[in-house]
């Protein structure tokens, strides 16, 4: 026997060196891969050949080896050892731990590690019930020394980790183990604490073992970590909070600081009864406050000293979360040095990192929006403060790459790019948007105060280029201008105040101080774009205030004129860059929401804005469409306020005039009804190049059409009648009453929308017709690719970053077939916007119209019925026409029209999208999202609108279809859903019909279907098995095939499978409770649930269960056939013992 196991361990010895040697070819590693794992696998000397090889003579190499050999035998031997043998095993690895190691210093971690595994891997299968004593032999071990020490603490955390956290155990094992722990627990934390205090002791005193003692330490913090995120709170908190106390203590360790921090945080942050939670109050004294800042000074850009800090910075604010919880809740009262908590937590967030700047403000922003706390002197005080804090920490400073702030070299070691730190700082600064605006709740006229202040020192400062150039024109600022950024900041800054102002103040607002700075606003001029443009943010910030001095109306009208016209310099030819652009957008959308939200304010100032707009389009300044639909669009919000029909349809007339000729002309109809045409109209046939002096005329026709849409949608969007009913009566605008009494209203744009649709739907189905073989062979050598995704947008779902400059100094388009690109998809989705505004601004004008269902069905023949050659602008186009047309139709469709137009509408709509989406999924094609599959919310009531569609069976079928198909697509989160909400809600609405049996058949299976692919999920196996028991309790007493499809899923009791049937179908047996119907369900299809990728090649690990713990006491007679058992006998007043 000793030589055969000699002679193994020499070959096994030879394989780990080959298999570890770097030199070793790929076919002699394979060959020793294989002999390791044939041996491990079949061989009876796995045993003692695996201690022989564990011998701490050995190398560490083949110690490890022979020790994963003796946990494969635990793992999958186990169950069919003798007991001797089991004993033999146990015996060997208890020595292993008492002598089989090296000093704690010398021993390599793997080894401690694999060896912590095996014996948790015995625990897992003997404790308690056949090991009682293994708490104590562990104790003992500890005596023995610190390598020892350390094994038992790793022993314990790995036991804690495998019961606790990752539940790698059967159900009663688990909580056999778990029950013994706590009954244990005060043993066992008394325990770790006094090795974690004689070892810290010991290190102290800086005797030789100093390095011994602190590494047992930091083995007993991380095993008290994986304890005190689940024991009860009272081992927390027992000794007027000992451990914690010891933990503060431990911060000003530097070898123990961030492990002692690890705990600390665990701890604070446990959630709980409020009552349990209160003595975390003490962490409020001086004392331990006084520790944790003097642990955060003078922490370097070290990595492990800097997650310290991070560590620290997250416990400060645990434990404003706990403040916050318990003050009122359970009485607890401020205490009595909240200002020394808070001068911590703003140290943090003035420190130069902006990660820890970060952690803070969910903390400031809980206790700004506190009701009790809220109202403390001392956070009145910090709100001040705070707001003052974020003049600098709005600031977007410390990008990697550059040296120019103390922050960069934090930020080297949290992000990895610049573009990284930028969508982070994004996130970041929105954050602190919320917390300054509850801050500016608490102390609103000293916000507004101190951004005043910031807004006119900035207005006052001379413009800081820095050291980036800018690409457009010299002495012009870039994004990572020291300017720019500062104008950003400061802009943000005032958004927020400001919004919070008009919500907290009604009556003592800064109106004089206000119309100040607007007009230090207003007269400040530059020419750099992008600081114009945070100029106009500011003007729109503060413009709630010219409500109360409308004398300053005139100046702001004329300041955003005078923007949209804005260009770098006198070349009109030059090409404009994105910070222009932007520039000239904002301004517009700047009145647009002027004239959105005060448009009785700017109503006395109309002919003076409508002169301007004239003067504009006569004159030779250069306007985007965009730009002159803004402005249309500007002076139909504010025509609302006319209230007079007939005054507002002769406005809109005399102002859409030359589009409605234009676009109803017979040129104009040859071009959108002719596909031919109208590519050779836009150009789109024609080999140009960059310099070709003949694109010049097709891109003014793309000009015509595009603006001839926006200003349809301008018009359509923004034309309403009176919000008052009184005032829309009065003006004419009401031409009606409902049967039920409401008022059907009539829109102003009605007569013109109506003469534009025929043709704006031929070019719809014009467009839809571009994707035809023979049109797209007409498409020109230039624009061969126009229906193609632009670059920038398959950046964008690429995830590809783009250098932040490249925002600014850019061309908008930078080649022709860019700008065809973008001409086709915004032409395409304007026109469905203007169709799905026309829904909730004409209302009944618009569902009355001749023949619309088959006007618009007639829209999708070509998207359906063609052979594209484009798979991907075939989606996106689908796409686009549900989300921006039938949804806004669906939503806005009077009840009444539901049978005449929806139902014709949605049929075919959801038929096709049936088709096309499973098709999809079969080519493993991952979508975003499946239309019909997320409604609003979960409930089982359908609307009028879906019991309509129910009704309809082509209808209902489709949607049933495409339903129970989606459960077996691989996307989780849509099987879920559509599971929970979508699926019976449905079916329980046709359950009481004739379905077929086959179709009834198909459902079923459906969902098992889905239990093989996502029931790994709990979530989904959850979902899809309460949806399987629905479907086959409802309709299995007049469907015997479910029966026959339930026979088939493997391992299946037949036994079980009658007996629930029984209890199903006999009206008379006994019902069960749910719950236990729901377990009893479960187990019948179980075997249809199936194995995660990960899991189906993996070998299972079969641990069996000792006996309960938690057995019942069965009484010594029976009751039932006892003499004395009566019901009288119950309740006799005799019976003193009951």
């Amino acid at each position: 026997m000793a030589e055969q196991v000699a002679a193994m361990c020499e070959q096994l010895i030879k394989a780990v060196n080959v298999i570890m040697d770097a030199e070793t070819s790929q076919m002699f590693r394979l060959e020793a891969l294989k002999f390791c794992e044939e041996f491990k696998e079949t061989n009876s000397l796995c045993v003692p050949c695996g201690i022989q090889l564990a011998d701490k003579a050995q190398p560490a190499v083949v110690r490890h080896f022979g020790l994963q050999i003796l946990e494969h035998v635990i793992k999958f031997r186990w169950n069919n050892m003798q007991q001797q043998e089991k004993v033999h095993l146990k015996e060997c690895a208890m020595q292993l731990l008492s002598n089989g190691t090296h000093p704690i210093l010398e021993e390599e971690s793997h080894i401690k590690d694999v060896l912590s595994r095996i014996i948790v891997e015995m625990i897992k299968r003997e404790w308690p019930q056949h090991w009682p004593d293994m708490l104590k032999e562990m104790e003992a071990l500890t005596s023995q020394g610190e390598a020892q020490t350390e094994l038992v603490m790793l022993i314990l955390l790995r036991l804690a980790e495998d019961v606790i956290t990752f539940q790698t155990l059967p159900t009663q094992r688990r909580r056999d183990i778990q029950h013994t722990l706590t009954q244990n627990m005060e043993s066992i934390f008394s325990f770790m604490m006094a090795i974690l205090h004689i070892n810290v002791e010991d290190y102290r005193k800086l005797v030789s073992e100093a390095r011994a003692h602190c590494r047992v330490a930091v083995a007993t913090l991380n095993t008290l970590a994986g304890y005190i995120d689940w024991v009860s709170l009272v081992y927390i908190t027992t000794g007027n909070c000992h451990l914690l106390e010891m933990l503060c203590l431990l911060l000003s360790e530097p070898e123990l600081q961030l492990e002692a921090a690890e705990c600390l945080l665990i701890a604070i942050s446990r959630k709980g009864k409020l009552e349990d939670r209160k003595p975390f109050m003490l962490l409020f004294d001086d004392v331990a406050i006084h520790y944790i800042l003097s642990a955060a000074q003078g922490v370097e850009v070290v990595e492990r000293r800097y997650i310290f800090l991070k560590r620290l910075c997250q416990v400060l604010c645990a434990l404003g979360n706990q403040l916050c919880s318990l003050v009122v809740n359970v009485e607890v009262d401020i205490p009595a040095n909240l200002s020394k908590y808070m001068e911590a937590i703003l140290a943090f967030t003035t420190h130069s990192s902006q990660f820890l700047k970060s952690s803070t403000v969910p903390t400031w922003g809980t206790l700004f929006r506190h009701e009790t706390l809220s109202k403390d002197a001392v956070i009145v005080d910090m709100a001040i403060k705070y707001l003052r804090t974020s003049m600098t920490n709005l600031v977007k400073t410390g990008f990697p790459s550059r040296d120019d702030n103390p922050s960069c070299e934090y930020s080297r070691v949290d992000f990895d790019s610049d573009e990284d730190f930028n969508s982070f700082f994004t996130s970041f600064r929105a954050q602190q948007g919320e917390v300054v605006r509850s801050a500016s709740r608490i102390v609103p006229l000293e916000a507004f105060q101190i951004a005043a202040e910031w807004l006119q020192y900035q207005i006052a400062s001379p413009i800081d280029v820095g050291d980036t150039a800018s690409k457009t024109a010299e002495g012009l600022c870039t994004a990572l201008s020291p300017s720019v950024i500062q104008w950003e900041a400061v802009t943000f800054f005032v958004e927020c105040v400001v919004t919070q102002i008009f919500k907290s103040l009604e009556e003592k607002l800064p109106i004089e101080q206000s119309m100040e700075l607007l007009q230090a606003v207003l007269n400040y001029d530059t020419k750099d774009p992008l600081i114009l443009s945070c100029v106009l943010a500011n003007i729109s910030a503060l413009f709630p205030f010219v409500t109360h001095r409308p004398h300053f109306l005139p100046q702001v009208i004329y300041k955003l004129f005078k923007a949209i016209t804005y260009e770098v310099g006198q070349d009109n030819k030059a090409p404009w860059t994105k910070s222009v652009k932007n520039v000239r957008r904002h301004a517009c959308f700047s009145i647009i929401k002027i004239c959105r939200d005060y448009p009785r304010l700017i109503l006395p100032c109309f002919d003076m804005f409508y002169n301007q707009v004239k003067k504009l389009y006569l004159s030779n300044i250069t306007l985007t469409h965009m730009e002159k639909c803004s402005l249309i669009e500007a002076l139909v919000l504010i025509s609302n306020q006319f209230n007079d029909f007939a005054k507002q349809q002769a406005f809109l007339d005399e102002l859409m005039g030359s589009v409605v000729a234009e676009w109803t002309s017979d040129k104009m109809r040859h071009v959108l009804w002719d596909p031919a045409t109208f590519l050779s109209f836009v150009g789109a046939d024609e080999v140009v190049s960059e310099q070709s002096t003949d694109a010049d005329t097709t891109a003014h026709n793309r000009v015509r059409l595009s603006f001839c849409l926006f200003a349809m949608l301008g018009v359509v969007k923004r034309a309403r009648w009176p919000a008052d009913p009184e005032d829309a009566k009065a003006g004419g605008f009401v031409v009606g009453y409902t049967a039920a009494g409401a008022p059907i209203y009539r829109n102003s744009c009605t007569a013109q929308f109506l003469a534009l649709l025929p043709n704006l739907l031929a070019l719809i189905r014009t467009q839809n017709s571009l994707f035809m073989p023979e049109n797209m062979a007409r498409l020109s050598e230039t624009f061969s690719k126009a229906h193609e995704v632009m670059d920038a947008e398959k950046n964008v779902v690429l995830g590809l970053p783009h250098h932040l400059l490249d925002n600014y100094d850019s061309p908008l388009y930078r080649t022709q077939l860019e700008r065809m690109q973008g001409f086709f998809t915004a032409l395409y989705d304007n026109c469905f916007q203007v169709l799905g505004n026309a829904g909730p601004s004409l209302q009944q004008d618009f569902y009355t119209i001749e023949r619309l269902a088959e006007e618009i069905t007639d829209l999708d023949n070509a998207l359906h019925h063609q052979n594209w050659l484009l798979l991907y602008v075939n989606g996106q186009i689908s796409l686009t026409g549900v989300r921006l047309f039938l949804k806004q139709l669906v939503l806005s469709c009077p009840q009444e029209y539901y049978n005449s137009l929806l139902c014709p509408l949605l049929g075919p709509l959801f038929a096709y999208m049936q088709q096309r989406l499973n098709a999809k999924w079969q080519d493993d094609m991952m979508m975003d999202s499946v239309p019909s599959a997320s409604p609003a919310q979960s409930t089982e009531e359908l609307t009028e609108l879906g019991k309509c569609l129910m009704k309809d069976e082509n209808i209902y079928m489709s949607l049933l279809t495409l339903s129970f198909t989606s459960l077996s697509w691989k996307d989780t989160a849509n099987c879920q859903r559509t599971a929970t909400m979508v699926c019976w809600t449905l079916l329980q609405q046709v359950a009481g019909r004739n379905l077929l049996p086959e179709a009834v058949t198909w459902f079923y299976t459906s969902v098992l279907r889905g239990l093989q692919v996502h029931g790994q999920h709990e979530g989904c196996n959850s979902a899809l098995t309460q949806l399987a028991m629905h479907v086959y309790e409802n309709l299995r007493p007049r469907y015997m095939e479910l029966r026959v499809v339930m026979t088939q899923i493997p391992n299946i009791s037949v036994d079980a499978l009658d007996q629930y049937d029984h209890r199903l179908i006999d009206p008379n047996a006994q019902k069960a409770g749910d719950k236990k119907r729901k377990d009893q369900f479960k187990k019948l299809i179980a075997g249809t649930v199936g194995k995660a990728l990960c899991q189906q090649f993996r070998k299972e690990v079969h641990i069996r269960n000792l006996p309960s713990l938690f057995k019942k006491t069965k009484p010594d007679k029976d009751m039932l056939n006892s003499e004395a058992f009566s019901l009288s006998g119950l309740f006799s007043p005799e019976d003193s013992a009951l």
